[in-house]
């Protein structure tokens, strides 16, 4: 950071917390919707599930952002002007909106079509998150830095009860066509805090730093945050993307899976986002971490008994849907994305941060097509007890990993 950069007064932090997490909620709508919303949509529709699984190639933007993260920085930051990240959100925002009441207009049984015209927002939106952490991190001072990333899990979390679970309540009600421009005004809507707030109110100022993705590579704690980032998310979430067909399978209807994930995402993991933030201050990364990956592996065990046939209620079939992709899941990445943070140069943090979260979305890619070729060839239970054995097979690797950040 230069030091014209350096003597730039701050915003308000409330301001900043306001606009990211409004421009996070809705990212996290459209991934929500895509990754919540539809598989059910498509399953009660009578799709396999090998081909429900292709939805995570929407992914890929998001597994590759950081190839083009450099010159999204460059952009956002020129050596000499303004910093331009609202004029990239409100751009990308209308783009994604324009995106979602295309794919409206689509049926969801044109699976191909729905699948490039979500993959097309997922790139756009992928974008914008380079831009927003980027600014968070610059905007906020490093005492805020926590509830900076307070705010994108929760919004995450947030966003997902609105694309996965207002949604499906939506196109029960009023129609596939209709719930997908409702979203599509949200997504309007959430980022107009970020582009008409703090970030459109800055000075122009010289720069001398030019963000390099080949500095981040060589510093051996990417590398090493690298690895460890594949690990647990493999064992969080390879198990959890066929959850909405397995439950749909199991005679739920498409309102109540949306109530699911609403209330679950909404409640749950917000409060273990919270929770998560404190465990972190009182135990450390690492432990939070490790007591994660058992308790999902617990939790997913369960699953894998009522895949079986096994003799439980429906409320508790509820109760540990949402505590696994919700609780747990929230807890534990409030953990990972701290210790993002931490390994992040500040100097080129949207980067950083990029090929972190760039390592999340591959993973997710690998697990999520491979959880539906496996699920519909050899059923649930292999899926839900084959996730739990990776869980527990990541945590000794994890702690030898984050052993030199604690």
């Amino acid at each position: 950071m230069s030091s014209a950069e350096a003597t730039s007064p701050l915003p308000s932090p409330v301001a900043v917390f306001i606009a990211v997490g409004g421009v996070y909620i809705a990212q996290s709508v459209i991934g929500g919707l895509t990754m919540l919303g539809l598989p059910a949509v498509l399953r009660a529709q009578g799709l396999p599930l090998d081909q429900i699984g292709l939805l995570y190639l929407t992914v890929l933007p998001w597994a590759l952002k950081f190839l083009w993260s450099p010159q999204i920085e460059r952009f956002r930051l020129p050596m000499f002007g303004r910093n331009r990240s609202n004029i990239i959100v409100l751009s990308g925002n209308l783009l994604c909106a324009g995106g979602i009441v295309l794919t409206g207009i689509l049926q969801p049984a044109l699976l191909l079509p729905v699948i490039v015209c979500l993959a097309l927002v997922a790139f756009v939106a992928a974008t914008v998150d380079i831009a927003c952490d980027g600014y968070a991190v610059e905007a906020l001072a490093k005492q805020h830095h926590g509830w900076g990333n307070a705010a994108q899990v929760g919004g995450s979390y947030l966003g997902s009860a609105i694309g996965g679970g207002l949604f499906l309540v939506l196109v029960d009600k009023i129609g596939w066509e209709y719930g997908c421009f409702i979203m599509a005004a949200l997504i309007i809507a959430l980022g107009l805090p970020f582009s008409l707030g703090p970030a459109a109110n800055v000075d122009e100022v010289e720069r001398s730093h030019t963000p390099s993705l080949a500095a981040a590579i060589k510093r051996p704690e990417i590398r090493r945050g690298l690895l460890a980032t594949a690990l647990f998310v493999a064992g969080q979430k390879w198990g959890l993307g066929m959850l909405g067909p397995f439950l749909i399978d199991k005679g739920f209807d498409l309102a109540t899976i949306g109530a699911l994930n609403g209330a679950g995402s909404m409640f749950i993991g917000l409060g273990g986002a919270l929770l998560g933030g404190g465990l972190v201050r009182l135990f450390g990364v690492r432990t939070v971490l490790v007591g994660a990956l058992v308790t999902q592996a617990f939790l997913l065990l369960c699953l894998a008994y009522i895949g079986l046939g096994g003799a439980i209620p429906a409320s508790a079939v509820f109760a540990i849907a949402i505590a696994s992709s919700s609780g747990v899941m929230s807890i534990g990445f409030v953990a990972l994305y701290a210790q993002f943070m931490d390994w992040s140069d500040p100097k080129q943090a949207g980067v950083d941060f990029t090929v972190f979260q760039c390592m999340d979305g591959i993973v997710s890619i690998i697990g999520g097509i491979g959880a539906g070729w496996i699920a519909e060839r050899m059923g649930y239970v292999t899926i839900f007890g084959g996730a739990s054995t990776i869980c527990l097979a990541v945590v000794l690797p994890i702690m030898v990993l984050l052993r030199k950040n604690q």
